[in-house]
């Protein structure tokens, strides 16, 4: 007995300074976490640009609620930029030199976030043209997806599934956006005929069991045609699952209407993905976006894109993760920015990216650590990067890295041949 209560207590002992060591870890986060603001704890600096912009528009609180006020009112001139935001002469006459060359506009609900200090705001960087985007480099399909359409409006790049890009209208022109090739000068939808042709193709192609609608945006498409193409898509006995490239839950949620949400919950199953990159999009607003979708049925995920000087800090990823599964969206991938043409200040390097998974995995939970992912050129798929915890296999055994670092070795099991 005496034995056994000494085990006891020296078992006690390792358990509460393991639980310190793991507590100091965290703590080493949490003393960051204040410094990050998020559209929640930005909401009185962002009802005071609403007013403003409410003010410049002569609206009022139905048309900042109509998501299709929202899409007639876009902000695409840049004196109307400057009166919102009291932008200088030159840099409005920058942005008009970009604006000649790669298209722009923004919502006036993404524009209502943009912090005080405006050029280093994160949202104001990925809605304002930059004149860095006119240094050359990069290509403007660096995934070439003119060589992999094997049908109007296809993409298809892997054995089962492929894209159907439906229109090239979005809420905000990213300015890091991988098609920007497709914006053109005017919003249009794909012709129905050409997305009749995409059907087409599914239909004769079998192994063809998961389908992803975008754009564009593909939110921008109206309820009823969504719901014929959605009826299309369930009539193909092979199709398992559609998924929907949005990022309207960011940019415009009020396109997330019950008329919507209504259309989609007659078509499960829907997967969802988004592009949240910062914390200041979480808002509420964005938060209501995503609890009707949920309740229409629809599985939410998030695909960031690493972009230098928005997400490329370990602390403010983590942050980022943390706040979206508050509001029921699943990180899904870090996308490593695409070498597109005029984005060449996005750019980071991928070690960079591999610090901040790093940074995740074990330091919080497995639900916030998404996959890192590089597409790689010429449209040959996305490549998954990870930090290097196998350090070695041999014969009946694999030496492996811990998340903190720890260097342990396990047996392996014989290698299993199938025929």
């Amino acid at each position: 007995m005496k034995e056994r209560a000494l085990n006891d207590v020296a078992g006690l002992e390792a358990a509460l300074e393991r639980a310190n060591e793991l507590k100091m870890d965290a703590i080493s986060y949490m003393e960051k976490r204040p410094v990050i603001k998020t559209g929640l704890t930005s909401r009185a600096d962002n009802e005071k640009r609403r007013k403003h912009i409410l003010e410049l528009l002569q609206a009022d609180e139905s048309d900042w609620n109509d998501w299709k006020w929202q899409m007639r009112n876009r902000i695409s001139d840049p004196r109307l930029l400057g009166e919102v935001l009291h932008l200088d002469a030159v840099e409005q006459k920058r942005i008009e030199k970009v604006g000649n060359v790669y298209r722009w506009a923004v919502s006036p609900y993404y524009l209502s976030l943009i912090d005080k200090d405006y050029y280093n705001s994160p949202i104001y960087r990925q809605a304002v043209p930059d004149i860095r985007e006119l240094v050359e480099g990069g290509s403007l399909d660096p995934m070439q997806e003119a060589l992999t359409s094997p049908a109007p409006s296809v993409t298809r790049r892997y054995p089962d599934r492929l894209i159907i890009n439906v229109t090239n209208i979005c809420p905000m022109f990213c300015r890091h956006c991988q098609r920007r090739r497709n914006i053109g000068e005017n919003d249009q939808n794909v012709h129905r005929d050409d997305i009749k042709q995409a059907l087409d193709y599914v239909a004769a192609n079998p192994e063809i069991r998961d389908v992803l609608i975008t754009g564009g945006d593909a939110l921008m498409l109206s309820d009823q045609t969504l719901d014929w193409l959605l009826t299309e898509l369930d009539n193909i006995p092979h199709v398992e699952i559609k998924r929907i490239g949005t990022r309207t839950p960011v940019t415009l949620p009020q396109r997330i209407t019950p008329s919507l949400c209504q259309v989609l919950s007659k078509h499960p199953p829907i997967y969802i993905n988004t592009q949240f990159n910062h914390p200041l999009e979480i808002t509420a607003e964005a938060k209501r976006a995503c609890d009707r979708l949920v309740q229409a049925g629809a599985v939410l995920g998030n695909q960031a894109v690493l972009l230098r000087g928005i997400n490329d800090n370990p602390a403010i990823m983590r942050c980022l993760n943390h706040e979206l599964l508050r509001i029921r969206v699943r990180p899904y991938y870090i996308f490593h920015p695409k070498e597109v043409k005029g984005t060449s200040h996005w750019w980071v390097s991928i070690r960079c990216g591999l610090d901040i998974m790093e940074s995740l995995r074990g330091h919080t939970s497995g639900l916030a650590v998404p996959t890192y992912i590089l597409n790689a050129p010429g449209g040959l798929g996305k490549i998954p990067l990870a930090p290097q915890y196998i350090l070695g296999i041999e014969p009946g055994k694999v030496k492996l890295r811990t998340w903190e670092g720890r260097i342990v070795e396990i047996a392996d099991g014989e290698d299993v041949v199938y025929n």
